[in-house]
């Protein structure tokens, strides 16, 4: 495995190897990676020639109040997890080099970054889409790997990717999880024991919602309810928000649930946030049946 630093070393590299007919597939990370994290690169490692995998904890993404210098890091140990799983390149900048001085230029998403996350967090997917753009014209990626739990960073890079006409794949793998359900995410690492126990109301309230969809129900505002009743008997547990919205288009369903609607969650716990999400589906007609319009 190669490590570089420099972004017009790993550019050259790149535009070299590609230019020799490699695809290159690519996973952008903020490091201390766990098994989610690690499905994401053994699909990158099947799906292209040549492998590349980055590391940085973007600031632009972080506001004043958030944990940029607090964010989990393990240098070392991420390293030899991406030897071993096949990694060619591991791309390590700082902000020094990502950023240099007199950098002035961002990317601005529109409405599909203003709810959920981005409403309690104003410039976060700008900051997302600003460093994944430039990632993408250094790696010059055919597949880029997301993780789905954070779904709508996974929306927004693939509208980026479909409006400034990119040429990427966007691929977004499944939500891991620890065997109780929990979401695997590098911040369950702030969670003390009692916090690590209540957050486990997140995939549950997710499985409710499944359960009471199977059950027949379609309003919104009922299922929601169920959702948000649950997380609410878990006296750790602060709601960021409760949402349901169209999975495309993440706008806010009212009334009816449609064919594929997101159950997105955003709960803290003490100083750390958790996300999750569910996308319901509705089971289809049976044959010979016929859904009925009122």
């Amino acid at each position: 495995m190669l490590t570089l630093r420099s972004p017009q070393e790993l550019f050259d590299l790149c535009v070299e190897n590609e230019g020799k007919g490699q695809s290159i597939s690519f996973v952008p990370t903020m490091g201390y990676l766990h098994e989610g994290h690690m499905s994401l690169i053994r699909e990158g490692r099947r799906r292209g020639d040549l492998l590349v995998v980055s590391i940085y904890v973007n600031p632009l993404q972080f506001a004043p109040s958030e944990d940029l210098e607090s964010y989990p890091r393990s240098p070392e140990r991420d390293a030899a997890l991406c030897e071993e799983a096949g990694v060619d390149i591991l791309f390590l900048p700082s902000s020094e080099t990502l950023y240099p001085n007199g950098y002035q230029t961002t990317v601005s998403i529109g409405p599909l970054a203003d709810g959920l996350c981005g409403a309690s967090r104003p410039g976060h997917f700008d900051g997302v889409c600003t460093v994944v753009l430039k990632l993408f014209n250094l790696v010059r990626p055919k597949v880029a790997l997301f993780g789905s739990k954070d779904y709508q960073q996974l929306q927004v890079i693939r509208a980026m990717v479909r409006d400034l006409n990119l040429g990427v794949e966007v691929v977004g793998m499944p939500i891991v999880r620890d065997p109780d359900g929990l979401a695997m995410s590098s911040r369950n690492a702030y969670l003390s024991a009692g916090q690590r126990a209540q957050a486990l109301c997140l995939s549950q309230s997710l499985d409710l919602a499944e359960q009471v969809v199977a059950a027949g129900e379609r309003d919104s505002a009922v299922i929601l309810a169920a959702v948000q009743s649950h997380i609410e008997q878990h006296d750790s547990a602060e709601i960021d928000y409760v949402n349901l919205v169209d999975a495309s288009s993440l706008e806010m369903v009212n009334g009816s649930i449609g064919p594929s609607s997101l159950v997105a969650l955003a709960i803290r716990f003490g100083n750390t946030r958790l996300i999750d999400n569910r996308v319901l589906r509705l089971p289809p007609v049976p044959s010979g049946e016929h859904s009925v319009v009122v």
